[in-house]
């Protein structure tokens, strides 16, 4: 996975409990609704049949055998029946739905008409008026049915009752009261159903973004550290190479021995670059650290590699000062030696050198290395990062981002004709703070031997 980046998306709720991750609410709360209106449908369905059959086994009772019964119990099947049939239609104040209410009410009027006892049927019709009509059609109905159940009350009774006139309306009133609270709360329930799945939507959306801008910047980051990599490595090697080529062409005639020698070491260089480059395509470490020895024997062994390679016209010398606690990351190691190595190359080609050190100072918090030549120098410039019209001039910034990326600082002391120190300093984050009470010093300078004469020419 590149550096920066995140693993992938997770989940919005709560794989245990089942609630949104954010708010801890429950993304399926909005179904409670519809499930408590199917719960009370069902409980109103139980209720009419349950009233529908104790008010007709109420008249059987009373009236055995008179000629109305056969309509009564006939006119009972079909009320059930067409009870029966509402489901089928749906909830919504359909056309045929509406007719159904309207047959439903006609044939339980008729029915209370002949056999007040059927009065009762009034509240679940109560509910099932108030789930399709509009409101002001809704309270007409149930208006209707409470004068109907008064009327068949006080047909019942053998004379005048206060309570069998107000008991209905006062049912009726709390009835409608239940079923209007419970259809507003239904309504609140979906819509706060429907702003959670807003929220969570945008949520899911605003971490998809995140996403791909952090694997964004990850690949940003990861070519950069590819660029830095390449630089330090294969195009180092590729340049010294073509140095040594074009040395030992120009020596070709006139000394055949010493162009032999320049292919010899212009090989080498290619074998070390080829095994970088698998190296670099296994794990992107630097193949010197794949030893043992760990950092120092890989900048001793760059040392040596570099006095080799210049035959002669520089000599390089490694020095490491201190002891270090505990084993230098992995990372630390890696940029330490790309640093040493893109410096030593820019020596090489750039400074007209004789003579360079390496440097490397453990001072218990912080690691810091020293590379030091006796070149011709120059002027140290923040943003002279390229020269004018050439393609070189990466090696100072890719160094001071790979020093960057690991919380350390580089500075570079030189000035014309004396010479350049460039010292790169990472801070341990396993090292303890520093004592207040110790003695601050600052690392050695680097052993430079003097200053000889700049040959003109250099193979």
């Amino acid at each position: 996975m590149p550096p920066g980046t995140r693993p992938a998306v997770p989940p919005a709720t709560d794989p245990v409990s089942g609630t949104d991750a954010v708010s801890g609410t429950d993304p399926g709360r909005g179904t409670d609704a519809a499930s408590g209106d199917r719960r009370l449908a069902l409980l109103m369905h139980a209720a009419f049949f349950l009233l529908l059959g104790a008010s007709l086994a109420r008249f059987l009772m009373r009236h055995p055998g008179e000629a109305r019964t056969p309509w009564i119990i006939a006119l009972s099947v079909f009320l059930a029946v067409l009870h029966l049939l509402g489901p089928v239609l749906g909830s919504r104040p359909t056309p045929r739905r509406l007719a159904w209410l309207g047959v439903l009410v006609a044939v339980w009027t008729l029915l209370v008409v002949l056999a007040p006892s059927f009065a009762w049927c009034a509240v679940p019709l109560f509910y099932t008026g108030l789930r399709i009509l509009p409101p002001r059609a809704a309270m007409a109905l149930v208006c209707l049915l409470t004068v109907f159940v008064v009327a068949a009350q006080l047909r019942l009774a053998t004379g005048f009752d206060p309570i069998l006139v107000l008991a209905p309306p006062a049912v009726a009133a709390a009835a409608t009261a239940v079923f209007v609270q419970m259809q507003r709360q239904s309504v609140r329930q979906r819509e706060l159903a429907a702003q959670q799945r807003g929220l969570i939507d945008d949520l899911l959306r605003t971490r998809r973004e995140l996403a791909a801008t952090e694997r964004r910047a990850g690949t940003l980051a990861e070519r950069q550290r590819l660029s830095m990599e390449i630089h330090d490595t294969l195009a180092q090697s590729l340049s010294s190479q073509r140095m040594l080529l074009q040395a030992a062409d120009r020596s070709w005639d006139a000394d055949p021995a010493t162009s032999r020698q320049h292919v010899r070491t212009a090989a080498g260089i290619a074998e070390r670059g080829l095994a970088e480059a698998r190296r670099f395509v296994h794990d992107l470490a630097p193949a010197d650290l794949a030893g043992e020895g760990g950092l120092e024997a890989a900048l001793r062994a760059l040392a040596e590699r570099e006095t080799a390679q210049a035959q002669g016209a520089l000599t390089v010398r490694c020095h490491v000062e201190g002891t270090p606690s505990a084993p230098l990351p992995d990372r630390v190691q890696s940029a330490l030696l790309r640093i040493a190595q893109g410096a030593l190359a820019n020596v090489f080609e750039h400074a007209g050198a004789t003579a360079a050190a390496l440097t490397l100072t453990h001072l218990g918090d912080r690691v810091v290395l020293d590379i030091a030549d006796n070149g011709r120098g120059f002027t140290p410039s923040g943003d002279a990062r390229r020269p004018a019209g050439g393609v070189r001039g990466h090696g100072l910034p890719a160094m001071r981002a790979r020093v960057g990326q690991l919380g350390g600082t580089l500075t570079v002391e030189s000035a014309p004709g004396e010479g350049a120190v460039l010292s790169a300093a990472v801070p341990l984050a396993s090292a303890g703070p520093p004592d207040p009470a110790a003695p601050r010093t600052a690392p050695p300078a680097p052993p430079v031997p003097p200053v000889p004469p700049v040959p003109e020419e250099r193979p």
